[in-house]
Formats: C-alpha cells, structure tokens, sequence
C-alpha cells in the first residue's frame, strides 16, 4: 500500500528500463518512487523501454515523464537536468541506476572495455551528480543521491567464470564519490548514499539459467533469492524524508553476504 513517502518529488531514474524483459532495479526505483507519489523522469539512452514504461506508471496513476540520454555526454546530462526543471519545476533525487558490467580478469582486459565500463559506470554517475546538484541546491529543499554498487565492489569474489576488473573498479569508486559528494554538501541539506546490491535476480543475469539462479540463491546467508523490488524498497527509503539524518552510509541490499562468513566448524 502506497504511503505517499515522495508526495510532489521530482525524482530522475537513470536506466530506468531494462535491456532485456523482466523486472529491472531502475524499473522497480522508478514504479515505486512513483506509487509513493513521486513525479518520474526516466533516463535511457534509447526512449522506447522508457515509454512503455512511463505508460505502465501513468495507467497506475502515476505520473511520468521520458529523457534519452547518453549520461556519458556532459552536454546531454544538463540537457537532462534543464528539462527536469522545465517539465516539473524543481529536483529533489537522483537514482543513478545506469550501468554494465563486463571487463574480465586483470589479464584479460583490453583498453576499450575499460573504458567503456569506466565511462558509464564512473563518469556517467560523476557527470549526473554534477547537474543535478545546483539544481537541488536551487529547490531551497536539499536532496538525495543515490549510487547503486555491488558487492563486487566490496569484496572480492571466487567465481569460476572469472573476475570482471572493470566493474569491481567502477562499483568500488562509487562509494568514494559518494562519500566525496555527502561531505561536500551535507551543509546545504544534500544527501547521498550508496546501495551495496547482490546477487538479485533481474533481467541482467536472466541467461544464466535456473541451475545458477538456485546457487546464487543458495550462496547467500538468507538462503533466498533477492528481487529488484529489494532495491526499490531500500532506494525509497533513502529517496524519502525518513532517511534525511542518514548520509554517506552504504548500504548492502544482499541477503547477509557481506555481513557474514561461513566458518569451518
């Protein structure tokens, strides 16, 4: 049940559709941000997800409203930022949901696809944060920033399939920047925290198959699988005025993994 915890925020999703079908985590930020009240605009590179998505929000009364956007191209994320502020008026959250993975080991790993992770997973965040600051500053209200990690960028993972550099080093920058961002401005009421994601089960990791998705679930303490709606759950929170003591924390959204250990009895 909606408890109108966003009543009249303006809240930017970047990726907010997914590539492939299903249930991704910028689409549950964006259907719950909305189902608690909040005006959406939804960021993809390409519009079309992003339409059908914005329909699904506006035949549940939501409202919506859709950005193409490369967020690696500074001209286009002021663009972005100028139309937010045109179409609503004002900006109180930044999700920063935008992202790949790949890479490969540290021997593995070519040039270009360390800059291509580089520049969407790190640059594209930087370059978001940079926008839309002066426009929270501007709304006289403060704001949150939310940064979405990975467990991979907190521990380093065993995994047969091997190691992923560039991603491990993206998702790690991120809690620097958004400490860097959260000391920054916490005097001007601007928040900014990170969500630590793990193995949840969205249209990312789909190809793997059931036989992985039962050993991802297994892996973690909790013995079950988590679903985009966990981050949504946990992103609303930081997104909405019950988090607005908190900053700079980083939060796991991992069914225990980083918490806990297994130990030989």
């Amino acid at each position: 049940m909606a408890l109108n915890r966003m009543k009249d925020k303006v809240a930017i999703v970047t990726g907010a559709a997914p590539r492939g079908d299903g249930l991704g985590n910028g689409m549950a930020c964006a259907l719950m941000f909305a189902q608690e009240g909040a005006k959406v605009v939804l960021v993809n590179r390409k519009r079309e997800k992003a339409d059908a998505l914005a329909d699904k929000i506006r035949a549940a009364g939501g409202e919506a409203h859709v950005i193409a956007c490369d967020v690696t191209a500074e001209d286009q994320v002021e663009a972005m930022v100028a139309e937010t502020l045109a179409t609503y008026g004002r900006l109180d959250v930044l999700h920063n949901n935008a992202g790949i993975g790949g890479g490969g080991p540290l021997e593995k790993t070519e040039m270009s696809s360390w800059q291509k992770v580089i520049g969407l997973n790190m640059t594209g965040v930087m370059l978001c944060c940079k926008a839309a600051v002066p426009a929270m500053r501007a709304g006289g209200n403060g704001g949150s920033i939310i940064n979405i990690s990975s467990i991979a960028g907190a521990s380093g993972l065993l995994r047969d399939s091997g190691g992923a550099l560039a991603y491990t080093a993206t998702k790690a920058g991120l809690h620097g920047i958004t400490m860097s961002i959260a000391a920054d401005y916490a005097k001007e009421g601007i928040r900014c925290n990170t969500l630590v994601v793990g193995s949840v089960y969205t249209p990312m990791v789909a190809h793997q198959g059931e036989e992985a998705r039962q050993r991802r679930a297994l892996a973690v303490p909790l013995r079950t699988e988590g679903t985009a709606w966990d981050v949504a759950y946990a992103a609303t929170f930081l997104a909405s005025d019950e988090s607005r003591w908190i900053t700079g924390i980083e939060l796991p959204v991992d069914g225990g993994l980083l918490a806990t250990r297994e130990w030989p009895s």
